[in-house]
C-alpha cells in the first residue's frame, strides 16, 4: 500500500460570514430610504405649535403674578391682624395712663414714658375715638347711660366713660358713652297722594252742571245769555 493512499484528504476551508455587518448595512439603507420618504415639515403646523406654547407661557406668567399679589395681600393682612391683637393687650395700660393724666398724676419720668408709648402706638396705626358731642353710632359706641334733653335733635354722645380704639379700619374696642336723646324726636312724614289731592281746586272736580254760568261752555248757557 502506498503512502499517498493512507493520507487523509485535506479539509475544505471554512468561510465565516459576518451577518451583523449585512444587517447593519440593511438597516442603514432602510433608514436612508425612510428619511427620503418622509414628507417635509409643514410651516403652518410649526406656527400653530409656537402660538400654543406662547399662550401657555403667558397664562402661566399671569397665574404666577396673581399668586404673588394674593400672597402679598395675605401676608400684609396677617401682619396687621397680629399687630391688632398685640395692641388689644395694651389698651388697659392706656386706660390707666389716661386716668393718671386726668388726675394730674402723670408727671416726671412717668409722663416721658407715657409720651413715648403714645408715639409708638401712633406709628403702629392705633387711633382713639369718642368725644363729647359725637353723633351716637351703635356700630362704634357702647351706650351705658341714657337721658333726654331738648338741647339735642339727634342721639348724641354727651359723656365719654372710656375711649374707643381703632387699628386702621378694624375696630379694637367700642367707646363707652352716655347718650342723650331728644325729648320730641322729629319724624318727617312723606307726602301722600291724598295730600296733593286736597290742595287741588274744588271747582276743577265739579261737573259742568254745578259750575256757574260764566264757567259753562256756550252750548250749555241759557238762551238769554246767548
Amino acid at each position: 500500500m502506498s503512502s499517498t493512499s493512507d493520507r487523509p484528504e485535506r479539509d475544505e476551508p471554512i468561510v465565516i460570514t459576518d451577518k451583523r455587518k449585512l444587517h447593519g448595512d440593511h438597516a442603514a439603507s432602510g433608514s436612508h430610504e425612510g428619511a427620503k420618504a418622509a414628507p417635509p415639515p409643514d410651516a403652518s403646523t410649526d406656527q400653530q405649535l409656537l402660538a400654543e406654547r406662547t399662550a401657555d407661557l403667558q397664562r402661566v406668567q399671569a397665574e404666577y403674578a396673581n399668586y404673588r399679589k394674593r400672597a402679598d395681600r395675605e401676608r400684609l393682612a396677617a401682619g396687621e391682624a397680629a399687630i391688632g391683637r398685640a395692641l388689644v393687650d395694651f389698651l388697659p395700660v392706656l386706660d390707666n395712663i389716661d386716668r393718671a393724666r386726668e388726675h394730674g398724676d402723670l408727671t416726671g419720668g412717668l409722663k416721658a414714658i407715657a409720651d413715648q408709648l403714645d408715639g409708638i402706638f401712633a406709628k403702629l396705626g392705633l387711633a382713639a375715638f369718642g368725644e363729647v358731642g359725637d353723633p351716637f353710632d351703635p356700630a362704634i359706641h357702647e351706650a351705658v347711660m341714657h337721658d333726654e334733653s331738648d338741647a339735642v335733635t339727634d342721639p348724641t354722645c354727651t359723656k365719654v366713660l372710656r375711649p374707643g380704639y381703632k387699628h386702621g379700619d378694624r375696630l379694637l374696642r367700642p367707646a363707652m358713652v352716655g347718650v342723650t336723646d331728644p325729648v320730641h324726636p322729629v319724624h318727617p312724614t312723606p307726602a301722600t297722594d291724598t295730600d296733593s289731592a286736597d290742595h287741588e281746586s274744588p271747582d276743577s272736580e265739579k261737573p259742568d252742571s254745578e259750575k256757574p254760568d260764566s264757567e259753562k261752555p256756550d252750548s250749555e248757557k241759557p238762551d238769554s245769555e246767548n
